[in-house]
């Protein structure tokens, strides 16, 4: 089993979510879990953030929305896939 994971760093959070986030709902079919974080709340809120994503689906899809979110000026973002090893049988 082997899962796919994108995690994105936004900065300047105020500026660059609004786009990040319309990407997002325009891929929200591949989204199987979302997680958001960013440190602060009220008047400490702070002008970065943290999004994980756990995508299902085609990966020639999970390759563009990873390609569309890279473009964004001040956001990063990395592909992750992860899996388990198979246990030997005796």
């Amino acid at each position: 089993m082997e899962r796919s994971v994108m995690v994105i760093l936004v900065g300047k959070r105020k500026d660059s979510a609004v786009n990040v986030q319309k990407i997002l709902t325009g891929w929200g079919c591949l989204i199987k879990t979302r997680l958001g974080i960013h440190d602060g709340v009220l008047a400490n809120c702070t002008e970065t953030g943290m999004i994980i994503l756990e995508l299902v689906g085609e990966e020639d899809k999970k390759d563009e929305l990873f390609r569309k979110i890279s473009l964004l000026a001040d956001v990063n973002a990395k592909m992750v896939k992860i899996s388990l090893k198979e246990k030997e049988e005796k």
